[in-house]
């Protein structure tokens, strides 16, 4: 694999593996990837309980079979209730169900610890202190190295870090959603956790995987982009065009390039399911941007502008949706 003139970057990028587990993926492509990401020096392998059913986890365990556990960083989210369909259909973090999912994913993964254990949404039924405090315990008992949380509030933030430290907070982010900038950001900064981020490329649409086409016959990847808003989303992918020709990248480059500038303790996951899919995301850290270039780029996509959202944001509380 190529070597990128600022290497020391690609310890800030992390690996989403979720797609690995879709229908149309290569088992063994998948591994090849894994293991080419590790090689590379990307450490942070992303994954849930409830990706395809267990089934993510086993692939990344078969990755890890006869290889160097100690070059991963094991990231796995708990809780999410899925459906035969694969549709999240409720929420359990209940504290006295935490050690049994934990047992569960060692099982599969192979490994005798995770790295990085998290909820994978809040339970507004639940006090967050609660949960965390039932993780604390895999902690003690060596199960767990590090607590981590996703998609929560500031005041939430606080609160899971006051029972034990969160070492990493997960949030989406990308040009389409930049609302963790305002208090998310700062939170985490005063408090010491760094932060992850997922959806980086607002789940394909700045990946080049939408299109009017695909929305309007229901194939797109996301379909939270409603039929209405497409046209003025994909007009704004466009605006970062001229930019991307400029850099000679990408857009989906130029969109990794832009977070690596702009937050520089935060980890990118990149969802590549091939080597060579991972290789095109890597080219991100050969593009160099400059201030005036982050402005630019942030003023071809103006917040105000943007239609709609990429990723459910479903509430819970007492284990079921109250809110999407």
């Amino acid at each position: 694999m190529k070597n990128h003139s600022n290497e020391k970057e690609i310890t800030r990028l992390g690996i989403g593996c979720s797609r690995m587990s879709n229908a149309n993926s290569d088992r063994a492509e998948s591994i090849a990837t894994i293991h080419a990401a590790l090689d590379a020096g990307i450490a942070h392998i992303n994954t849930a309980d409830f990706y395809s059913s267990g089934h993510n986890e086993m692939l990344i365990g078969k990755a890890l079979k006869d290889y160097d556990r100690d070059k991963a960083f094991l990231s796995v989210k708990f809780g999410a209730l899925v459906g035969p369909n694969g549709a999240m259909y409720g929420l359990d973090v209940r504290p006295q169900h935490i050690k049994n999912y934990l047992t569960y994913s060692l099982k599969r993964l192979g490994v005798d610890y995770v790295d990085l254990y998290q909820p994978a949404r809040l339970d507004l039924g639940i006090p967050i202190e609660e949960t965390i405090g039932a993780i604390a315990d895999m902690v003690k008992a060596g199960y767990v190295k590090h607590i981590g949380v996703t998609q929560v509030d500031a005041d939430t933030l606080r609160k899971a870090h006051s029972v034990h430290p969160i070492l990493l907070a997960e949030y989406q982010y990308s040009l389409f959603n930049r609302s963790m900038e305002k208090d998310i950001i700062p939170t985490a900064k005063e408090l010491g956790i760094d932060l992850v981020a997922f959806g980086t490329l607002a789940h394909g649409l700045l990946g080049g995987h939408w299109s009017k086409d695909k929305v309007n016959h229901g194939n797109a990847h996301i379909p939270l982009f409603a039929k209405e808003n497409i046209d003025k989303n994909l007009s704004l992918v466009e605006a970062l065009r001229e930019i991307a020709e400029e850099k000679q990248s990408t857009v989906a480059q130029l969109a990794v390039a832009w977070m690596l500038a702009k937050q520089k303790d935060m980890t990118l996951l990149i969802g590549a399911r091939k080597v060579n899919q991972l290789q095109e995301s890597l080219k991100a850290l050969d593009v160099h941007l400059s201030p005036t270039d982050i402005t630019r780029i942030e003023e071809a996509i103006p917040a105000h502008e943007i239609a709609g959202g990429s990723f459910p944001q479903m509430k819970f509380k007492n284990g079921v949706v109250v809110h999407q």
